[in-house]
């Protein structure tokens, strides 16, 4: 055991790169299925750009500000006697960061290609990546583990903005629980890679959250464990996952893919298997 951690420790405090997929044998002779030295997950690090880095600083910095600004808005317009109703729209707001989390990475794992111009490379590459080398995500910094989730918020934030600048406010009372619902769900997309990261980072975590993980706030590890099982085709949720059990129970990803399937003659993760299958 001691030997095993050690040598995880070496691979930035994250997982051995796949139990679930036979890769956490630690011995000398043994040669991991996966990991940083597989021929496409080292073709695929190799595409990320400085323009693509430019991209992503530039949104997370655009993103964090308007996130300040409307956090002091939504302080200043606050009133306590509808705490209720803001307790509801925010949780809803994680809810509905959860389910388009699953969308998105059930869309980008499943269909899709590195070569589709501009997508390709910029947001499809780290998804198949990241299943031939889970523990990449464990060496990204914050701007490139969060800088395409911050990217996606920032019109609606942009647009909160405006409107507590411009609207009176009894309008903005008027409006404020559909805004603290905005907020929230701008909030946990924005944070969904990080929490993706944590649930791969098997040492050095703070306490504050593995509590979180373990309350099943944040998306735990042994419950995104699920997902790695290869051929990765249930447990897209990775916000909370607290809908991955649902969505599962009734079929949800799996009838989506036979539709596209029948309508379209495309096969689900089909250059997912080509990348995995990649040997030079």
């Amino acid at each position: 055991m001691a030997e095993q951690r050690t040598q995880a420790e070496v691979i930035h405090n994250s997982m051995p790169e796949d139990d679930p997929n036979s890769n956490s044998d630690f011995s000398s002779a043994a040669k991991p299925r996966w990991g940083p030295q597989h021929a496409g997950a080292k073709e695929l690090a190799s595409h990320y750009s400085s323009g693509k880095r430019l991209q992503e600083t530039i949104c997370l910095l655009v993103c964090i500000t308007l996130m300040a600004f409307n956090f002091m808005q939504l302080v200043m317009h606050f009133k306590s006697e509808n705490w209720y109703t803001i307790l509801v729209c925010s949780l809803f707001g994680i809810l509905v960061a959860d389910f388009f989390s699953g969308l998105v990475h059930w869309g980008a794992d499943t269909w899709g290609s590195i070569e589709i111009p501009v997508i390709g490379k910029a947001f499809i590459r780290p998804f198949r990546e990241h299943h031939i080398d889970p523990t990449s995500i464990t060496r990204h910094d914050f701007i490139e583990t969060n800088g395409d989730n911050f990217a996606v918020t920032v019109p609606f934030l942009a647009h909160m903005a405006y409107k507590f600048v411009s609207l009176s406010p009894e309008e903005i009372n008027k409006t404020y629980n559909w805004e603290c619902f905005v907020f929230l769900l701008a909030i946990f997309v924005s944070l969904t890679n990080q929490f993706h990261k944590w649930s791969h980072t098997y040492f050095g975590l703070p306490k504050w959250i593995t509590f979180l993980q373990d309350m099943h706030i944040i998306l735990p590890k042994k419950h995104h464990r699920i997902h790695h099982v290869a051929p990765h085709e249930t447990y897209f949720c990775i916000t909370t996952g607290w809908l991955n059990y649902p969505l599962e129970k009734i079929g949800f990803w799996t009838f989506l893919e036979d539709v596209i399937e029948r309508t379209t003659g495309n096969k689900p993760r089909d250059d997912d298997f080509k990348w995995a299958q990649k040997q030079n």
